[in-house]
């Protein structure tokens, strides 16, 4: 045995043992956030550690924000949730509060998003699918029927339209008789991540800055209790994002925010304070520990070196998390309670203030309300039941965890340092450089999830023999938009229309000119003006924005580079151009106003490798213009992605519009968030294929390619 006084020669002299020789350093592992890993760490590892000897509630806070941490206080327990009507979420709302949890969180539709009313006919299959439906002040008064404003802490995730339901909140509040000063809770308020990978954007991102401003400098003044910004990596880990690269674009973006509010006028420390920070914790457990811990270091950091502020809480970077979405599997769905207890521990940990946990049907709808109970009660177990409350930052002084804090903060700070380069994140959105890493991103997870190299447990390895049933809540969208539609016409029947007018008028005025924004959309609210009309007006000064994806090529093609199916693929499609005189085509495309892409870019990338000839539509097309460009573009196929539950509705819409636009031959494909019983309804309704969740680019190409070979009329060019 040896006697060296070096704790890793000793260890590496054990392990040689247990290995029979072997060199125990080749037991390197690469963690999902694509750091390596070794099987140990030491003292050693801590040497040059700046950070090292603080202490939570202290600069640089990478041991918390607090001093006593939960200690002092539990985090937040903050269920994000929103059900088709205002009735239904306020009756969920309640019941959460009943049951324990101390903040409410509002999820809106997709039509509420994007700045749309629920009677207007552009939007009326997503209409209370995937959150609630809010077109006006009566609707987000029922949404907090029965609950105090002035005690309850109240986040709403909402961008493109944050103008006119921020406004409607507002007044919700003072018909409660409680004023915007005693209002508590967050607005995200974060466009510039609608650019890069949500796409529930309206405006161009100039126009939209300005809003942000307006509402950072509105909120500033009169909210002292408000966050007036939440800027999130949450969605682009949902897009596909590495923990380096949601790091560093989410720092990127409030240092953005930041020098828009500053250079507005604003003090720093009356805006930085009002700021808040919400990501996304998946399935790396010391990953997202130490990565919560590094977007503390680094902002407290860089706002320090760029802004000097001098009140030094002006430096905390406070987060709320949600457990990963992208990580919940529609196979053997209950294996995602204990993803979702692991990734709430790891927030936790990582010293998160507030925390949502996903439940775990929510890869196939939205959640019911017994496993709603089940997500909310994995938090309250963990508060109550494991002790970790008492102890602030556990894991502080870890080897690893330390260290992996340094290496991943490094890294983002790199990605900050090329966002900087570039001119900031608007030009560096505008130049798409976010986006493309992101993409790649995405594309490199997918595959080495289809190749095995990252094992999903129910997915591509251990499956289960058969999948066992699962209560879904359904969405009887029909009603909902019968339901919205008469209430906005008893609201238009009531209004004063001339002051709905003046006020929509003032409004684009205000737009034109430099007036706060927010403050005329809280009048235009307060007369009674709907989200749908206060965002078409000030559309009439910026414009709505377009944005054409791209598709990421060539990753797939590397990792099944030594895999004879895949090759078997590649050969078999040359040989459909041989006979066909053309590659088989296909239009991908997203129906209504569901802006969640990473699937569809994702699979056009994997098609494009195999050799189809690819074309990724525009966002937010009508299954009209879905079957008008498939027949501009002589297409054998359309592979709608769907992921916001709207598939009953506008799919069939698609398949009778490519029958009246003369695209009869035209094959429609479906694939993403389908649950099975909507499946054969699908099929009946002319539908060739359904692909659910997980399925491999092989499996989909082989399927396209047996579909269309086995009906090969209109093949020919």
């Amino acid at each position: 045995m040896s006697t060296s006084d070096d704790p890793r020669e000793r260890w590496r002299q054990l392990a040689r043992a247990e290995l029979s020789g072997a060199d125990p350093d080749t037991l390197v592992h690469c963690l999902p956030s694509g750091i390596e890993a070794r099987p140990l760490y030491t003292a050693e590892d801590l040497a040059g550690l700046e950070h090292l000897g603080s202490v939570p509630g202290e600069y640089p806070y990478v041991r918390g924000v607090r001093a006593t941490m939960y200690a002092g206080r539990p985090w937040t327990l903050r269920q994000y949730a929103g059900f088709s009507t205002p009735e239904d979420t306020n009756a969920f709302f309640r019941r959460a509060l009943a049951a324990g949890q101390r903040g409410l969180s509002v999820a809106f539709d997709l039509p509420t998003h994007r700045g749309y009313d629920a009677d207007d006919p552009a939007v009326r299959g997503d209409v209370g699918k995937a959150g609630v439906a809010v077109s006006s002040v009566e609707d987000m008064t029922i949404v907090f029927d029965g609950i105090p404003l002035g005690e309850v802490s109240v986040s709403m995730t909402m961008n493109g339209a944050v103008l006119p339901v921020l406004a409607a909140f507002i007044v919700t509040a003072e018909e409660q008789g409680v004023s915007r000063a005693q209002l508590s809770g967050t607005i995200q308020n974060d466009i510039l991540k609608e650019f890069m990978v949500r796409n529930t954007y309206i405006y161009p991102p100039a126009p939209s800055m300005r809003i942000v401003a307006d509402v950072m400098e509105f909120v500033s003044r009169h909210m002292p209790r408000f966050n007036s910004i939440s800027i999130s990596g949450y969605h682009m880990q949902e897009a596909g994002a590495s923990a380096e690269l949601e790091l560093g674009y989410t720092l990127a973006d409030g240092l953005e925010y930041l020098e828009a509010a500053v250079a507005r006028g604003l003090d720093v420390d009356a805006v930085a304070r009002s700021m808040s920070f919400f990501f996304g914790i998946g399935m790396d457990f010391f990953g997202e520990i130490a990565k919560l811990r590094a977007a503390r270091l680094l902002w407290a950091t860089l706002v320090r070196e760029r802004f000097a502020p001098r009140d030094p809480r002006s430096l905390l970077l406070r987060t709320h998390c949600q457990t990963s979405g992208v990580s919940l599997t529609a196979q053997d769905p209950l294996n995602n309670v204990v993803r979702t207890t692991l990734e709430a521990l790891a927030a936790v940990l990582g010293g998160t203030q507030s925390l949502h946990t996903n439940a775990y049907d929510e890869a196939l709808a939205l959640p019911s309300d017994r496993s709603a109970r089940i997500a909310r009660n994995t938090q309250l177990i963990l508060q109550h039941e494991t002790g970790i409350v008492g102890v602030v930052d556990p894991l502080g002084g870890s080897y690893f965890v330390e260290r992996l804090t340094h290496e991943l903060a490094t890294r983002a700070r790199a990605v900050i340092a090329e966002v900087d380069a570039l001119g900031g994140m608007t030009r560096a959105i505008e130049r798409r450089v976010p986006q493309r890493r992101i993409e790649r991103a995405a594309a490199e997870r997918q595959a080495r999830i289809e190749r095995g190299t990252d094992i999903v447990v129910g997915v591509n390895a251990f499956r289960a023999p058969e999948e066992p049933e699962v209560e879904l809540r359904v969405i009887d969208t029909a009603s909902v938009v019968r339901t919205q539609t008469e209430r906005l016409a008893v609201l238009r029947a009531r209004r004063d229309p001339a002051r709905v007018a003046a006020a929509l008028e003032a409004l684009v005025r205000g737009a034109e000119g430099s007036e706060n924004l927010l403050e005329l959309a809280i009048e235009a609210m307060r007369a009674r003006a709907t989200v749908g009309e206060v965002s078409a007006a000030l559309a009439r000064v910026f414009g709505r924005h377009e944005e054409r994806a791209m598709t990421t090529t060539g990753v797939f093609t590397e990792h099944y580079r030594d895999d004879p199916e895949f090759a078997a693929l590649v050969e078999r499609t040359a040989r459909f151009v041989e006979e066909h005189g053309r590659r088989p085509r296909i239009l991908i495309a997203k129906l209504g106003q569901d802006g969640h892409d990473r699937g569809a870019k994702v699979i056009a990338g994997g098609l494009a490798d195999v050799g189809f000839d690819v074309e990724l539509g525009p966002l937010f097309m009508s299954p009209l213009d879905v079957a008008k460009h498939a027949l501009e573009s002589d297409v054998h196929c359309v592979g709608v992605s769907t992921q916001a539950g709207a598939h009953l509705t506008l799919v069939p819409e698609l398949v009778e519009a490519l029958d009246r636009v003369g695209a009869r031959g035209v094959r429609v494909v479906v694939g993403g968030i389908v649950p099975e019983r909507d499946r054969a309804v699908l099929r009946e309704r002319g539908v060739a294929a359904v692909f659910g969740p997980g399925s491999s680019i092989v499996e989909i190409a082989r399927m396209l390619l047996d579909l269309l070979e086995a009906t090969p009329e209109g093949l020919a060019p």
